[in-house]
């Protein structure tokens, strides 16, 4: 047998371990017709990435699944690699580049890829060792990256494909820009953040009328891309107007006046600036009505001049021009500058000219770049675009009949709104790395030849010369590729394919449901007619202590392997095993971690005292069940249960329900209970009940470590090579199954009413603080003695009890005799025989409590009310309850308590008018400021905005005056609108109170309904503006709201005492 440490040390352990499984090639799977397969692809982490705590928990889920299948088994296969990740590692490498003073033109092309795959040799390894070191069983003989040559030939495959169906097209359309990055994003990839802005009301004079035509904007840098005003068709303000044209401030040009239903009549004052090229719904508008493209910014967000003019002239005179081609404007004087720039300056010669009518101050949502965070310019350009109609319906048509689920399955809702609300997809990146796309244009007369290698001559004019289309493809669209690229595809006869495809289980976070999980089911449906899994199990978002997600920026974010070296352990999902439950989100709690490296410690203790007490020549297996004890079944019971159960939480993905099963059977039942039970028998001095102890103490430790294995690899191995009999690796061994035979209900039953009567006999000794050595004797009342007869031995053991005495009914006096109860039995002990008298005596003299002092000051200067001529009041009272003097002379029949009770009894009969008015005059004054604070909720941002901008247009030109115009800019408009919050719930919690008041004389003791009301008041108001346009709910804004109601609770508390105490002085006036 091996010898284990006195202590579980990792770094001597974990290395070495991982390092056997590999050599063993434990991980690696190959076809087996005589088996079943059981895949998993791994989400690939960037090859940029390092190691956070959502892939600790994201591999640990994929690890316990396919460790689980292995033992039960399936030819498991867990299909590891990395994705190129264009954007982030393009950035790496540039950033490197420029430390060097040198920039992508200036080496070339081939020159940045040499250095990108250098840099990816030397860096995208760093998340592979990582995983490594979290114990991830993948195989890593198989291990694939996005852009080896396997998979870039499935990417070409399909991109030829698509064209070829006429699904894959190039054109200009609107798309998300980041002029930082220099390339076209998708919408998955963009991000809204709330930031601070403006409107801007601009002027446009009517050339018919003479008229000016108000409208607003928040990019007033965009309106030198012009093209027209929109007006709805429908709005008699404007009908006048229709067929005529506006003149273009700055510009001095001529644009239409159309009438189209984007122009909200409800919405400001009607009317909308159109510029098509820099929006998407201008967009739109401009191909209803046929409307002009120009285009003012730069690709790299600056404003366009002379230069890009003749450029976008040259492609027009060409006619290479495509359809929907935007102008390009010459900016003039405001050419070159960046767009922030442009907008200072178009808006000071604006208001020079009498074009800008008025600011004003709003929050908005502003979509970022999900990589860099710069604001997303909204652009059209030339890119290339898969239809989403025809390859959206088949994957939604698949989940909705149950082919693909998903675990939670609320997500299959977010899958299903994502897909039916999808637009075409934009392919295409202005970047260098990654995989170009296999368009070739003809140098002669420009054809397009879409093919998987540059054609040898052109279909159209037999030329010999081509240049490849210099964008790469979206990192999704060879990601999308993965559970079947992986395996060989596009080679139809791979083995691999055949056996392995379609994967089981694909586990991801469900913030990439959109990126990434419906795309691989719609390419898996369209490329190889099946679905790339079968359920897909989301998991939650890991979070720091106080809730928030975890980024570079907050600097809260954590390396799970420096969170395991300090705690001196490495298992992967042993700090995570409380965060196993698919969708929910998760909070880093450091005691979780501890708590893990307590319960390893717990299982290294007892498996070695396990192997302390066996012999050299110890063959393990069961003894025959007349052997067994009632413990020894009990606890084979436990165990099969717990075995049965787990099964079924892993076959369900509740990987936290079996995690806390088998922690809790190790540390409770196995730990605590069985080893503790088995030490009278292994020191008895009889042989056969000593075997019998160490055989099941090991077959329980067995099956034990197997059914922990999944969640604790390395440990797990560990102890289960120093068990007698143990094979090469637990890995290979078969799960533990629930096995009928060693089911013994009634054994179980009967040892569970022992153990119940132990824990309340030791519960009632601790609450006595009585001493472990002193024994007693102990009669037991019970209708079923025979369990507690077979167990006497642990009676006297666990119980401290030297004698029992067994009855169905006792009858003798109870006097001095201590009981403890179960549901099963009920115990009888001499308290005498548990107690030292005297000394417990002491011991309850020396807690006694302390009596409140006698203070003179308060029994010489206040009168009794035995003098009072009207009825004491509560204060008084609850004054007297506390002190001696003054309650020792209440009086009880007095005539003025007499009175006082008369009183109240003839108030509880009959309401006063006066109580009735006020009852009605608050409670209307409730109801109208609960009114008042849902209508502010139920408007639509803009008139929101407009009426706190008024406001704020009041407190800036106070501010403005008081020599502080920058504070006001930045901080007036946030700050009054918390304010506001705060007063309209501060009035609420004040009327809150003053209506318990009049409607109950006890409001201490009902205090707590104005605070949920106000709670709930706080929660619907947030509630109704998620469903207002333009408005969001904030957790903020309900602690700031419950913050007000709190407020006015406390106002109106003190409000009513300060009254109370001024009535009951002047009533009192002459004898206080």
């Amino acid at each position: 047998m091996k010898e284990l440490a006195k202590q579980y040390d990792p770094s001597q352990v974990e290395d070495r371990i991982y390092q056997f499984w590999l050599d063993g090639g434990y991980f690696h799977t190959e076809a087996d017709p005589d088996k079943k397969p059981y895949t998993i692809v791994m989400p690939p982490p960037n090859v940029t990435g390092q190691l956070h705590m959502g892939h600790a928990l994201d591999n640990t889920m994929q690890d316990v699944l396919i460790r689980t299948k292995r033992m039960q088994g399936y030819a498991a296969l867990w299909v590891p690699g990395t994705d190129h990740a264009s954007i982030a590692t393009e950035a790496k490498v540039v950033e490197a580049m420029r430390a060097e003073g040198l920039t992508k033109e200036m080496v070339g092309r081939d020159g940045f890829l040499d250095r990108a795959w250098a840099w990816k040799t030397k860096y995208g390894n760093r998340i592979v060792s990582q995983l490594k070191k979290l114990g991830s069983s993948c195989d890593w003989d198989r291990e694939r990256f996005t852009m080896d040559e396997g998979c870039s030939e499935a990417v070409k495959e399909v991109f030829v494909r698509l064209y070829d169906k006429g699904l894959i097209y190039r054109g200009n359309r609107m798309v998300n820009w980041c002029p930082h990055c220099n390339t076209s994003i998708s919408d998955a990839e963009v991000e809204y953040e709330e930031k601070d802005g403006s409107f801007w009301h601009l002027l446009y004079p009517v050339k018919e009328t003479g008229e000016m035509l108000e409208l607003a904007t928040t990019r007033p840098e965009t309106m030198l891309g012009d093209t027209a005003v929109a007006i709805n068709g429908e709005d008699p303000r404007y009908a006048h107007l229709h067929g005529c044209h506006v003149v273009l401030p700055l510009l001095n040009k001529e644009i239409p006046i159309v009438c189209d239903e984007h122009a909200d009549m409800t919405k400001g004052t009607g009317v909308v600036k159109i510029t098509p090229a820099h929006d998407p719904n201008d967009f739109e508008v401009g191909l209803r009505h046929d409307l002009p493209i120009v285009r003012v910014f730069t690709y790299d967000g600056h404003m366009t001049g002379a230069a890009d003019k003749a450029a976008a002239d040259a492609l027009f005179a060409a006619g290479k021009n495509t359809v929907n081609e935007p102008e390009v404007l010459d900016c003039g004087k405001y050419a070159g500058m960046t767009t922030l720039e442009a907008r200072k300056a178009i808006l000071a010669d604006l208001k020079e000219g009498g074009f800008l009518k008025e600011i004003e101050p709003l929050k908005h949502e502003v979509g970022t770049c999900y990589r860099c965070h710069s604001t997303i310019e909204p652009m059209v350009s030339k890119q290339w675009f898969v239809k989403m109609e025809p390859l959206a319906k088949p994957a939604i048509e698949s989940v909705e009949k149950g082919e693909i689920k998903f675990v939670p399955e609320r997500f299959t809702k977010n899958y299903l709104n994502w897909m039916k609300g999808t637009r075409d997809w934009c392919i295409s990146r202005q970047l260098w790395w990654g995989h170009q796309i296999p368009a070739f244009y003809c140098d002669d007369c420009g054809e397009t030849v879409v093919a998987k290698e540059m054609p040898c001559t052109c279909p159209k004019c037999g030329g010999s010369h081509f240049t490849q289309d210099p964008d790469t493809l979206d990192t999704w669209f060879s990601s999308a590729l993965w559970p079947f690229s992986t395996l060989g595809w596009p080679n139809e006869e791979s083995e691999d394919l055949k056996y392995f495809y379609p994967t089981n289980t694909l586990v991801t976070g469900y913030d990439i449901i959109g990126f990434w999980v419906s795309r691989m089911i719609f390419s898996g449906l369209a490329y190889t007619g099946k679905a790339p899994f079968s359920t897909v199990c989301i998991h939650g978002i890991v979070r720091d202590s106080q809730g928030r997600k975890m980024s570079k920026s907050l600097g809260n974010g954590i390396d799970p392997l420096e969170v395991i070296a300090p705690v001196r352990c490495r298992c992967p999902a042993l700090y995570v095993g409380g965060w196993l439950h698919p969708g929910q989100r998760m909070r880093y709690i450091e005691k979780k971690v501890e708590a893990a490296r307590n319960f390893a410690n717990k299982l290294w203790n007892a498996t070695r005292f396990v192997l302390m007490n066996l012999p050299e020549d110890f063959q393990p297996g069961l003894p025959e069940e007349s052997k067994l004890d009632m413990s020894d079944k009990w606890v084979l019971t436990k165990l099969n249960q717990v075995a049965g159960a787990m099964t079924d939480n892993l076959d369900h993905f509740e990987m936290g329900l079996a995690a806390a099963k088998i922690n809790s059977f190790i540390w409770d039942v196995y730990c605590d209970w069985f080893i503790e039970i088995a030490k009278p028998r292994l020191n008895s001095g009889d042989a056969e009940q000593a075997d019998t102890a160490r055989r099941v103490l090991v077959y329980v430790l067995d099956k034990a470590l197997k059914l922990l294995h999944p969640f604790m690899p390395f440990i797990t191995e560990e102890l289960y090579q120093a068990l007698p009999g143990s094979a090469e690796t637990i890995m290979t061994q078969s799960w533990p199954t629930f096995d009928e035979a060693h089911n013994w209900a009634e054994e179980e039953e009967a040892f569970e009413k022992v153990m119940d009567y132990i824990k309340a006999v030791r519960t009632m000794r601790t609450e006595m603080n009585v001493h472990p050595a002193k024994k007693t004797s102990m009669i037991i009342e019970t209708a079923d003695p025979a369990p507690f007869r077979n167990a006497e031995v642990y009676l006297a053991k666990f119980a401290f009890a030297t004698d029992v005495t067994f009855t169905e009914k006792y009858e003798g006096s109870t006097d001095g005799m201590v009981q403890v109860s179960t549901h099963t039995a009920r115990g009888f002990i001499p308290m005498m025989e548990l107690i030292d008298r005297e000394k417990e005596l002491a011991r309850l003299n020396r807690k006694r409590p302390r009596p409140r002092r006698n203070w003179p000051c308060l029994r010489t200067s206040w009168p009794t009310p035995s003098s009072w001529s009207v009825p004491p009041p509560l204060w008084w009272k609850r004054f007297a309850q506390s002190a001696p003097t003054a309650r020792a002379s209440w009086p009880t029949s007095s005539r003025a308590s007499r009175l006082w009770a008369k009183r109240m009894q003839e108030q509880n009969q009959r309401t006063s008018p006066w109580l009735i008015a006020w009852r009605v005059i608050f409670t209307f004054a409730l109801i109208g400021c609960i009114v008042f604070i849902f209508s502010n909720s139920l408007q639509i941002a803009d008139v929101s905005e407009g009426a706190s901008g008024r406001v704020l247009g009041i407190l800036q030109g106070i501010l403005r005056h008081l020599g502080l115009p920058g504070a006001a800019d930045r901080l007036t408009m946030h700050i009054v609108r918390k304010l506001a919050h705060f007063c309209e719930y501060l009035l609420e919690g004040f009327l809150l109170m003053l209506c318990l008041r009049v409607y109950t004389r006890h409001f201490f003791k009902h205090v707590s309904w104005p605070m949920l009301g106000g709670l709930l008041t706080a929660l619907t108001d947030e509630t109704i503006q998620l469903f207002v346009p333009g408005r969001s709910g904030q957790v903020t804004d309900i602690w700031i709201d419950f913050s007000g109601v709190m407020t006015g609770l406390l106002v109106g508390l003190i409000l009513l005492g300060l009254v109370r105490m001024c009535i009951i002085l002047y009533q009192h006036r002459n004898e206080v």
